[in-house]
């Protein structure tokens, strides 16, 4: 019999999210599948969505070309642009489009072979975020570079990226809208602005694109009540089960001592599977679908779980980490991190996938 551990991949879920956040936007969305689709298997994603999106969003240029090698014809956009000006001959043969954000990227497209009006160009303004991007008073030169390069189908699309939009209470996102605003003031190009975060929370900054990335996995970067479906369930089954007396310590560093008798299961998962080592005593999953908690340190390939409560559990049962009863952003909460890193972190625990 095989290890148990695997994560369940819900494509008919992704498919809601998508539709979800393609509603809520309006305009088009590119679908973000980078660091393969957060931990999800972009190719799978990809194929699912493809009768859907507007198009995709990776990082860099290998993972475009891992896609148009599966088959994938739509749109993909490089959000990190390209490294070299030797790229662009592959951003040409393979349809992609690509973004802009600093001057070098520039002086790439001008030296490039690419032919005349072959490439589609997303400028990138650095709008306060300070991560990326043209600062507002190099925007406008950047954009004529851009246009007299000859090499552009069209003008490009003006972009920037929200540092918090998922604190709605916080104005950061409102005078990111407005320096966005200035900056591109009688600029040709279309537009796109929101994220996950600002599609759900900032209507105003609605372009013409949005980028969605979070959200179409299930996991709701403003802590939920938006109707989306998680799209993994990571899971494994308990295979062993003892009992502590009270006093007695549990796992390395002992850093869970029982204070009462104490039923234990142990399952096959770890933190070699993804599941975060910083999880402490006492967050939550689910055994045979009620709740329980984890107990002690998670290793390397397995971690314990309380069952003093479920006296019907035992062998065999099945453990959910997250997934539809256990909110991956929860887990993260306890965990000191973010559901991003958790989704991305799922890499030994094989991917499974239905579609229904």
């Amino acid at each position: 019999m095989s290890r148990p551990a695997r994560a369940l991949i819900d494509l008919a879920a992704l498919r809601h999210n998508y539709r979800l956040a393609h509603q809520r936007h309006g305009g088009r969305a590119l679908a973000v599948l980078k660091a393969n689709a957060y931990g999800h298997g972009a190719v799978r994603c990809a194929q699912a969505l493809a009768p859907l999106a507007d198009g995709f969003a990776v990082a860099f240029l290998e993972e475009a070309l891992a896609l148009r090698e599966a088959g994938i014809r739509a749109p993909i956009l490089l959000l990190e642009g390209v490294f070299a000006a030797r790229d662009f001959e592959a951003v040409h043969r393979h349809g992609l489009w690509t973004v802009v954000h600093h001057a070098e990227q520039i002086r790439m497209i001008e030296l490039s072979e690419a032919p005349p009006a072959s490439l589609r160009v997303w400028l990138k303004l650095d709008s306060g975020m300070h991560r990326a991007g043209f600062a507002p008073q190099a925007l406008r030169e950047a954009h004529a570079r851009l246009m007299a390069s000859g090499k552009l189908d069209r003008p490009p699309v003006l972009m920037s990226h929200f540092a918090r939009a998922d604190e709605p209470e916080v104005q950061a996102t409102r005078r990111q809208l407005e320096v966005f605003g200035a900056a591109t003031a009688g600029l040709a190009g279309e537009t796109s602005l929101c994220n996950s975060a600002g599609l759900l929370a900032w209507p105003e900054a609605h372009g013409d694109w949005a980028r969605p990335g979070i959200l179409l996995y299930g996991a709701d970067p403003l802590g939920g009540g938006h109707g989306l479906r998680p799209v993994m369930r990571l899971s494994s089954e308990v295979f062993a089960v003892r009992q502590l007396a009270p006093g007695e310590a549990l796992g390395y560093g002992g850093s869970f001592v029982a204070d009462q008798p104490t039923r234990v299961g142990l399952v096959a998962l770890g933190y070699a599977d993804g599941y975060p080592r910083s999880a402490p005593t006492g967050t939550p999953l689910a055994v045979d679908g009620q709740a329980s908690r984890t107990l002690g340190r998670v290793s390397m390939d397995m971690m314990t779980v309380d069952l003093s409560q479920l006296p019907e559990a035992g062998l065999g049962s099945q453990v959910e980490l997250w997934g539809p009863q256990v909110d991956v952003n929860q887990v993260a909460q306890r965990a000191g991190t973010i559901a991003y890193e958790l989704l991305c972190n799922v890499k030994r625990a094989p991917l499974a996938y239905q579609d229904s």
